[in-house]
């Protein structure tokens, strides 16, 4: 059956909630975008004149691309290259989502998107549908065809896998960039000590390459581990120079929601370190280098003005 143009207005509508509902779920622009598709392909088929509330069956339709999405998510990511950390959204790119609450611009941190990893893939969709858009548990077992009771038992269970793997902390854009100004001070000074008194003492550093961009297979642990790592990834060379094919510009942003440093050659985004910041210093970098999730950044970094850069590498 044919759509009309108010049924394609109303799928428009509902868009910018689809991707980002699906973005979180499967921790990917370009696979959210692919979900978002579909969907509006079944809308296409479906006979929507007998659909009494589109938003919610559009959601239902989604959600449950994504959750067969995932199954096969955790099968890919077992054969995956060293790390794998999701897919970074620059500041401003719609696909981040509401950000009215803490627990809305939480829940689409690169710290949380990596957190729900380790959840089942319902235990992921209650607790993105529930605590990043609000979605009340009576809708939410419509949506995944549960019970209400068994709604609100897996939401529990998510949220506190998930406040055991990270200490929430809210920094004002202010404090954030005195810190990424000071790491980078430190970073670039060739000495250590600077950098450990920065971390946290059981800080990590975690690197993405997908196995097309050398990044280690194992985080590295603590401080000192962490600070000697930082300290010769910012000492110059020719070396690294010839393999980025440039010198690297640093600037400083917000990536997911949170401080990040952001490396770019000739306009090319080719790295995104994201810092998690506690109260007792930086805990955690997230360091994404794999060129395939770089590219909706490049896009995106080339429609804005940035300004000049924090610091020029090699």
């Amino acid at each position: 059956m044919a759509l009309t143009l108010s049924d394609v207005e109303r799928f428009e509508a509902s868009r910018p909630r689809l991707e980002a509902i699906a973005y979180r779920l499967l921790g990917s622009a370009s696979e959210a975008e692919d979900a978002v598709q579909e969907t509006f392909l079944r809308w296409q088929a479906a006979d929507v004149e007998h659909v009494a509330v589109p938003e919610a069956w559009l959601t239902k339709v989604l959600t449950n691309l994504c959750l067969n999405q995932l199954t096969s998510a955790r099968a890919r990511r077992e054969t995956y290259v060293g790390q794998w950390l999701p897919e970074p959204l620059l500041a401003g790119d719609p696909m981040l989502g509401p950000a009215d609450t803490a627990e809305q611009r939480e829940s689409v941190s690169y710290a949380v998107l990596t957190l729900l990893e380790r959840l089942s893939p319902n235990e992921r969709a209650v607790y993105v549908l529930r605590e990043a858009f609000d979605y009340p548990h009576r809708e939410i077992a419509e949506i995944l065809d549960l019970t209400e009771a068994a709604s609100q038992q897996i939401f529990h269970r998510a949220k506190k896998h998930v406040a055991q793997g990270r200490t929430r902390t809210e920094i004002d854009e202010a404090a954030a960039r005195r810190i990424v100004e000071e790491f980078l001070a430190a970073a670039t000074s060739g000495r250590t000590e600077p950098l450990v008194r920065l971390l946290t003492q059981d800080a990590v550093s975690i690197g993405d390459g997908g196995g097309k961009v050398p990044a280690r297979a194992k985080a590295f642990e603590g401080a000192l581990a962490v600070a000697k790592f930082m300290r010769g990834l910012f000492k110059p060379s020719e070396a690294k120079r010839s393999f980025v094919g440039g010198s690297p510009e640093v600037h400083a942003t917000n990536v997911n929601g949170a401080p990040a440093l952001v490396v770019v050659v000739d306009g090319r985004v080719i790295g995104v370190m994201c810092l998690e910041i506690g109260a007792d210093g930086i805990a955690a970098f997230r360091n994404q280098v794999n060129p395939d999730k770089l590219e909706r950044a490049t896009r995106r970094w080339a429609a804005a003005d940035h300004g000049e850069p924090l610091l020029r590498l090699f």
